[in-house]
């Protein structure tokens, strides 16, 4: 298992997660508008939507090392700015290199960690490279929380530069011991992405990542409403927040036996099954506990998504092709990150909450039996 990899993408991950976290404080610290507030978190995930697959198939062709240290680079640089230069325009600059500088690592070293992998261990090495995010996806914005009341918002942009170099550090020895040679010809005619959609193995987990990202996000963002119509407090409904957190991370302890277990197709409609189930009941409780009980189960679903359809990814795509389908799947989870909060937003307003969480229900159920048919 490359842990050196792992180790290195987790801590450039806290990087990320602490950018852009302290980029929104600072941007309420500035008086900033909430669209402009909305405009910095979407100008994050944007670029990442429209270039993840070029670097992926750039990935394939050239190697991964190139592309991992300069997104981790440009992730250095984003937090430098605002820590220099802190003011909007900064920070606009600083959204757009935080999150195509993570992006272009994530998809490279991603390539990296599923290439350097046994094809029977790719499941585990997934699973342990998820178990990293879930503590650097905790550490990055709690550390810049407690940096920001102590010392000011310049102090948390260098600490998570230090996460940053750290990262780069890290990835230089690794890079050395997992050297990929790229499997694609230069001279070979132009891959076409459509190729890649219109294989039928690989366009189901595309399908499948896509409606796992979709739930994830539905509870992203409608959680924290659902908490205020139960007329819970803020710490409460951070503590749900928590709570589904600690049920992924749980989850992804155990992934790597239940997959050998049950299967990866099983297990990715077993995750979209109970997702389902979990969206069923969420908008009819109101309690604290039931509440927390139905988060830390949704966390331990909608866990099971990232490192089971990486491996899924890796299995299913073209040797010469992986990294390009990487930065596909890539692609989807940042456009659902940037537009189905809106979508939300405005079908929450029209239809209420609850035909929303239902809907998705039907969606996931679906995708649960068309995996559960994968098999």
């Amino acid at each position: 298992m490359p842990l050196g990899l792992i180790v290195a993408l987790a801590i450039g991950h806290a990087a990320f997660s602490g950018n852009r976290f302290t980029i929104t404080l600072h941007a309420v610290a500035l008086h900033a508008s909430p669209l402009a507030i909305g405009t910095l978190l979407g100008l994050v995930m944007i670029v990442p939507m429209l270039a993840a697959v070029k670097i992926g198939r750039w990935s394939d062709r050239i190697g991964y090392g190139p592309f991992a240290a300069g997104g981790l680079a440009l992730l250095l640089a984003g937090g430098l700015l605002v820590a220099a230069w802190p003011s909007m325009p900064s920070l606009y600059a600083a959204s757009v290199l935080t999150g195509t500088g993570y992006m272009s690592a994530h998809v490279a070293i991603n390539l990296a960690i599923g290439r350097a992998s046994a094809p029977e261990r790719r499941t585990d090495a997934f699973s342990a490279m998820a178990v990293a995010f879930s503590l650097s996806g905790l550490t990055g914005p709690m550390l810049a929380g407690v940096v920001i009341d102590h010392a000011g918002h310049r102090w948390a942009f260098l600490v998570s530069c230090a996460f940053s170099f750290a990262s780069m550090a890290l990835l230089r020895p690794a890079a050395r011991r997992y050297r990929l040679a790229s499997t694609a010809d230069g001279a070979q005619a132009r891959p076409r992405l459509g190729d890649l959609l219109a294989h039928r193995p690989l366009r189901a987990v595309f399908l499948v990542s896509g409606l796992l990202s979709m739930g994830w996000d539905l509870f992203t963002f409608l959680a924290p409403l659902q908490g205020v119509r139960a007329g819970l407090s803020a710490t409460s409904t951070g503590v749900l927040m928590g709570a589904f957190g600690v049920g992924t991370f749980a989850i992804r302890l155990l992934l790597p036996r239940i997959s050998r277990g049950a299967g990866e197709w099983a297990t990715m409609g077993g995750a979209l099954f109970v997702t389902a189930l979990g969206y069923l009941a969420f908008p009819l409780l109101s309690a604290f506990g039931p509440l927390l009980l139905a988060s830390f189960l949704l966390g331990m679903s909608l866990g099971c998504g990232q490192p089971v359809s990486m491996s899924l990814v890796h299995s299913h795509s073209p040797e010469d092709r992986i990294g390009e389908a990487v930065g596909v799947r890539s692609t989807i989870t940042s456009a659902s990150q940037t537009f189905l909060p809106m979508l939300f937003g405005a079908l929450g307003s029209a239809v209420g909450m609850i035909t929303v969480f239902w809907a998705v229900s039907v969606l996931l159920a679906a995708g649960g039996a068309f995996a559960i048919r994968r098999r």
